[in-house]
């Protein structure tokens, strides 16, 4: 990946990031803030209920007291408490003492339970009443809920007890108003809340009990329906709740409900669960809110990616071009360009840089021709050194000739021409001798550039192998065998056919130098990565580690007689066919020379 690709994907990131986590923290903090908010109006809406509660189980326990103590009252207790007791008179007195009262409920009850007369129920004229297992207790306790059965159903009710006395037998009054729509609507809720409430009768839900005054009866079924499991809940466990109700595909409308138990008395149990005060709180302030942060972040994010873009950009034109122009210039500088340099503009890191490039450059450059003197100051005197040995060894004879032919004309003119005879083919020998040196060394120094043709390798290889065939097992020398392992599906290669064969024939003749007492000469082909490889193997002496490192140097010879021209002009060859040479041996082992050429 480009620099400024990793540089703009680096800002991108980082403003995604940064937005991302503003976002969550803004959230996070919304959530906890409503969580918080949703709790204390909820707490303040229980408060609301109960002190609505206690100030209409006061008004009840008043009028209840006020009951007891009239005179309509006194004198049914001084009447019953005369034998014999006759009730009948008092049948509709506390239906009309209730609706003068406004109480839903009322009855009178005489000293041994049974009821003298019911507003809520009168054909309860007679029976005992077992809502109570000690009216004393319930007294004492003021103001409490309780279930009232009537004719239709059961109701909730707030109920308070009082008790009139003339004589022994006291009379007990028992009178309350409905827990119904018309008490939960008379509570001041906030915006966004309401109260329900779920009278707990049976053993299974119905969602006849729920008394939602917001809603008609069609949405109270489905909202039952919605609350159904967190009732069932607090029916199990007998403790407060809470819960998420989703209504709808849109979590707008969806309400976080509170749902709290409320216990009562009852006769014979110790506070049973009489009814569920549910609290809702909707969700849509919470929700909209969430979305306009998150469009808020989209749009912040997208400003910022925008924005990252417009940086990375200016940053990528600041930073990376100076950059690849330090990339190019060092790029000119592997080709072969010492002469490149960079612009330097500005005092930062970047300029420090390319000025230090620029003065590495020159001091490459002034390396370059110091070595590039000194190689040809070194090159000169090995030239110098090998021609001066290899002219050596004729002139020797040649000094020696001459003065055997003065000595014999002084001394001994009659065997003048014999003498002359025989140091004239010396001399000639020797005179051919040199030319040959000259000769070699004139054939390294005028190396024709290669003429590049589509052949086949293995064509140059059988054509090197006929040549040699003969010498190979000529008489008198030991009997070196070829092999022949070429590759049969081999793809041409740009070569010139003559300097090949020039090159691989002096692989040969080296590897049958390294076998005088015989052996095997192998010539290999083969294809290998878009390369045609040539090897020459023999099974001589080998090579030494640093006789591989030196081989190819030019006038380096481990013969006696050579001159160190033959494996360097086999290099030249190959490098001006692009291709490279290598040789791999071991001292006992045998030598494998091998070309690697490109295809096509």
């Amino acid at each position: 990946m480009m620099f400024r690709r990793k540089l703009l994907a680096v800002f991108a990131l980082t403003v995604f990031l940064s937005v991302a986590a503003v976002a969550w923290l803004v959230s996070e903090v919304t959530r906890r803030a409503f969580a918080r908010s949703d709790d204390e109006r909820t707490a303040a809406l229980v408060t609301q209920f109960r002190h609505e509660f206690n100030r209409q189980g006061d008004e009840v326990q008043r009028r209840v007291e006020a009951i007891a103590g009239s005179e309509a009252v006194s004198r049914m207790t001084f009447a019953l408490s005369r034998a014999p007791a006759d009730s009948g008179p008092y049948f509709e007195l506390a239906k009309s003492t209730a609706e003068n009262s406004q109480l839903d409920f009322l009855e009178f009850v005489e000293g041994g339970g049974t009821i003298v007369s019911s507003a809520q129920w009168p054909a309860k004229f007679g029976y005992p009443e077992e809502a109570f297992g000690s009216f004393s207790t319930a007294i004492e306790q003021g103001p409490f809920l309780k279930q009232e059965p009537l004719q239709e159903g059961t109701v909730l009710g707030l109920f308070a007890v009082r008790a009139t006395r003339v004589g022994e037998r006291p009379v007990y009054v028992i009178g309350g108003r409905r827990l119904d729509k018309n008490f939960l609507s008379g509570l001041d809720l906030p915006a966004g809340m309401r109260a329900l409430l779920y009278q707990n009768r049976g053993d299974h839900f119905s969602a006849d009990l729920l008394i939602d005054p917001s809603t008609s009866s069609a949405e109270k079924m489905r909202s039952s329906e919605k609350l159904q499991p967190l009732i069932d809940a607090v029916r199990q466990y007998g403790q407060e709740m809470t819960a998420v109700v989703p209504w709808s595909g849109n979590q707008a409308d969806d309400e976080v409900f509170h749902a709290i138990p409320l216990l009562g008395t009852d006769a014979g149990k110790d506070h049973p669960l009489l009814a569920i005060l549910l609290i809702g709180n909707s969700r849509r302030t919470y929700v909209e809110l969430k979305r306009h942060i998150r469009s808020a972040a989209l749009l912040v994010g997208g400003g910022g990616i925008v924005l990252a873009i417009l940086l990375s950009s200016w940053a990528a034109a600041r930073v990376t071009r100076p950059v690849e122009q330090l990339a190019q210039a060092a790029q000119e500088v592997a080709a072969g360009n010492w002469n490149a340099r960079v612009a330097v503009s500005g005092r930062d890191e970047l300029a420090q840089l390319a000025d230090s490039f620029n003065r590495m450059t020159a001091e490459l450059l002034g390396q370059k021709e110091r070595l590039v003197q000194a190689e040809r100051v070194a090159a000169w005197r090995e030239l110098a050194r090998r021609l001066a040995h290899e002219l050596k060894n004729p002139l020797f004879p040649l000094q020696l000739t001459v003065e055997n032919l003065v000595r014999a004309r002084q001394q001994n003119p009659e065997q003048f021409e014999e003498v002359f005879r025989e140091s004239s083919r010396t001399l000639l020998a020797e005179i051919s001798n040199l030319k040959g040196i000259i000769g070699r060394f004139s054939e390294f120094s005028k190396m024709p550039q290669p003429q590049l043709h589509p052949m086949q390798v293995n064509d140059v290889i059988r054509g090197v192998a006929q040549l040699f065939q003969a010498q190979l097992e000529a008489p008198g020398r030991a009997k070196i065998s070829c092999e022949l392992q070429l590759h049969p599906r081999l793809e041409p290669v740009a070569a010139d056919a003559e300097l090949l064969h020039r090159a691989i024939t002096n692989l040969v003749l080296n590897a049958m130098d390294a076998m005088p007492q015989g052996g095997t000469l192998t010539l290999r082909t083969r294809g290998e990565d878009g390369k045609v490889l040539i090897e020459v193997a023999d099974t001589g002496s080998g090579l030494t580690t640093e006789e591989c490192e030196r081989i190819f140097t030019p006038y380096y010879t481990s013969k006696q007689h050579g001159t160190g021209l033959g494996l360097a002009i086999v290099q030249s060859v190959v490098s001006d066919h692009g291709g490279r040479i290598r040789v791999e041996s071991q001292p006992g082992r045998g030598t494998t020379f091998v070309i690697e050429l490109p295809r096509g």
